[in-house]
């Protein structure tokens, strides 16, 4: 009678563990879905209409594998990604390192515009992107310095929930409204030689760069540290995290096809127009009442993505300099260090492009879809080497997956190169 009676209150308390985890898995979320889901997956939707919802899922489902790397392989070893990277060679930590810091500079630059450019929706009066762009980058280090980890990880959690509620409702509006092109509106096709630009853009950051598996190992890393974590709830918070973002995607997708596709408007290139477009594509859905409220939400869905890049790549960049002198990996300076040169180096480089948001956003992505193969092999390499066991062995099916997975990555870079260099 004892068991039988304890039973539910064990199942409830492990469901409470199993939340209670949550921690790097939502922050990959939160870092990927200020880019490649508010301006990709809603441009392609309002572009090329549901057509792109296949390439969508099957670029999270090829890249899975690579993106699962960075939780098994620390936790069958206790290192990170990029301590694993330093073992197989001091060259593969050199490259990995350049490659990094390109991506965090740039990164960093273009989430701080669009995050200024959001910003300015609430101001009374008139302030430049490049002010309102030093105001963000101050409180996202003043949040950093002070609280690091608990409070990043608190912020992510209340970001991703308003935001999945607020986007699924506007669909379900939508749907319920229709969709706005005429009945005989016909969008461009995806295989148009002219889309292959658009694709790789969109694949570069769906559902982040492949090097963001690097910065997810170091969040778990660092959240071993302040309690324990089983493997379980390891793999069911990077699939919660992974598997969200992915379905994220496809509703931002819904949400341009249902409301832009077909209706006349142009996507505005500017950062300001560009980001009041994306409220009142909200507004016009859900109504009037909410532009404001969805303001505020879209507003904390690119800080979410901002705070959660700088603080990601300052992690793995500093345990990539620790590794690379040679000294002990337990120094916070280092950390804050380079959350300091990523964020000034990111508002030097938004002082030149101002009014670029969307080109520098897909010099990002593209710059992503790159170097993304790189990353893949790579860490598929290392956890064939770990020999792991157990829940986090490489399975037949997964080491299938991630072949494809390979050629598919490798292809489309083969692809991209022909179609931008040599045709």
């Amino acid at each position: 009678m004892e068991n039988v009676a304890t039973s539910p209150i064990k199942n409830s308390n492990r469901i409470k563990d199993l939340i209670n985890s949550f921690g790097p898995g939502i922050m990959m979320a939160t870092a990927a879905v200020g880019g490649s889901h508010l301006v990709s997956s809603t441009k392609a939707g309002a572009i090329y209409g549901w057509q792109l919802a296949v390439v969508i899922l099957l670029v999270n489902l090829f890249k899975y594998p690579f993106f699962r790397a960075g939780i098994q392989y620390t936790m069958g070893t206790g290192k990170s990604l990029v301590e694993g990277y330093s073992l197989m060679g001091r060259g593969y930590l050199w490259v990995y390192t350049g490659l990094t810091i390109v991506a965090s500079i740039v990164s960093t630059a273009a989430l701080l515009m669009f995050s200024a450019s959001l910003l300015s929706y609430f101001s009374p009066f008139e302030v430049s992107i490049t002010v309102n762009a030093g105001i963000i980058l101050a409180i996202c280090l003043a949040i950093l310095f002070a609280g690091q980890y608990r409070a990043l990880d608190t912020i992510s959690k209340v970001i991703m929930i308003t935001l999945v509620i607020a986007t699924v409702c506007a669909v379900i509006v939508a749907f319920g409204n229709g969709a706005v092109a005429p009945a005989d509106y016909q969008s461009p096709t995806i295989w148009d030689i002219a889309s292959i630009g658009f694709i790789v853009i969109m694949m570069g950051w769906m559902p982040g760069p492949i090097e963001v598996s690097s910065i997810t190992s170091m969040w778990l890393k660092n959240q071993r540290t302040q309690k324990n974590v089983t493997e379980q709830e390891a793999l069911f918070d990077f699939n919660v995290g992974y598997i969200g973002t992915a379905l994220l995607a496809v509703v931002f997708l819904a949400l341009g096809a249902l409301v832009l596709n077909g209706s006349g408007q142009e996507l505005a290139k500017s950062g300001i127009g560009f980001s009041h477009q994306l409220v009142s594509l909200y507004a016009s859905t859900i109504g009037e009442w909410s532009r404001y409220l969805i303001a505020v939400i879209a507003f904390f869905c690119i800080f979410g993505s901002t705070i959660t890049v700088i603080d990601g790549y300052a992690r793995v960049l500093s345990e990539a300099q620790l590794l690379l002198q040679k000294k002990s990996l337990d120094q916070p300076k280092y950390h804050n260090n380079w959350m300091g040169v990523i964020g000034v180096a990111g508002m030097v480089v938004l002082l030149f492009f101002t009014a670029q948001l969307i080109t520098m956003l897909n010099f990002a992505m593209i710059l992503a879809f790159i170097t993304t193969p790189i990353f893949a092999v790579l860490n598929y390499r290392l956890i064939v080497s770990a020999n792991l066991k157990g829940r986090l062995a490489l399975t037949p099916r997964m080491k299938a997956l991630s072949w494809i997975g390979l050629v598919y990555l490798f292809g489309f870079l083969a692809v991209f190169i022909w179609w931008k260099w040599i045709m």
